[in-house]
């Protein structure tokens, strides 16, 4: 049975003052194609409050399936104690920052395209072990925290169905990598087009494959 993330972190906070919760998370990092995205949610202290029949079972996106992710994703949208925002990374800039600064960068963007105010007093709860340079709100970072941290699980889904969405239009644009399916993560099949076809510009230099021999 799958465990489902707790709200228990959500709540304290909410008890000890904060006016509003963040959950922060990045899909995309571990891909050859196309960008990294961030999803930054936010939860006001009534979301909580009740019990959310239709979002009750949501977890990390990465043990959903597809119209699962898309489900929640849209009951997230139609919240009216919830909103989020997203920023996108473009391989370019991946490139040029790294994979990890390039996270790091997305995730202060979707943050600041919240347009938090001081009385939002607001707690950023982040996937992962570090904390987010050059942003003036308390924060924690949680490893696993898509696993174990519902605001967090949330904005792992949007992110994931927000690039998932993304990657099917490029597909149309750069026909034959099979984007659609894979979603530019590194699969046999995708290694196996980048050296018939070779990369595109939505492909990452920074991932070194040697496009000129046979994948294995």
């Amino acid at each position: 049975m799958v465990k489902l993330p707790s709200k228990s972190l959500e709540r304290n906070l909410i008890a000890a003052g904060h006016a509003c919760i963040i959950g922060v998370d990045e899909v995309g990092m571990g891909c050859l194609a196309g960008p990294v995205v961030v999803c930054a949610v936010l939860l006001r202290p009534k979301f909580f409050q009740h019990r959310r029949r239709r979002l009750e079972y949501l977890r990390d996106s990465k043990t959903l399936q597809a119209h699962q992710r898309e489900r929640y994703a849209n009951e997230l949208t139609a919240e009216r104690y919830a909103r989020h925002a997203i920023a996108v990374i473009h391989p370019k800039e991946v490139d040029r920052l790294n994979v990890y600064g390039a996270a790091r960068v997305g995730m202060r963007r979707a943050i600041r395209r919240l347009g938090l105010k001081k009385a939002d007093r607001p707690f950023i709860l982040i996937d992962g072990p570090g904390r987010i340079k050059d942003v003036p709100w308390e924060q924690l970072p949680v490893v696993k925290g898509d696993r174990k941290v519902f605001a967090i699980a949330a904005a792992s889904v949007l992110a994931k169905v927000h690039r998932d969405s993304m990657m099917v239009n490029y597909a149309k644009r750069y026909p034959g990598y099979g984007l659609e399916a894979h979603k530019g993560y590194a699969t046999r099949l995708h290694q196996r087009r980048l050296v018939e076809l070779g990369p595109t510009p939505l492909h990452r230099r920074s991932f070194r494959l040697t496009y000129d021999q046979k994948s294995t």
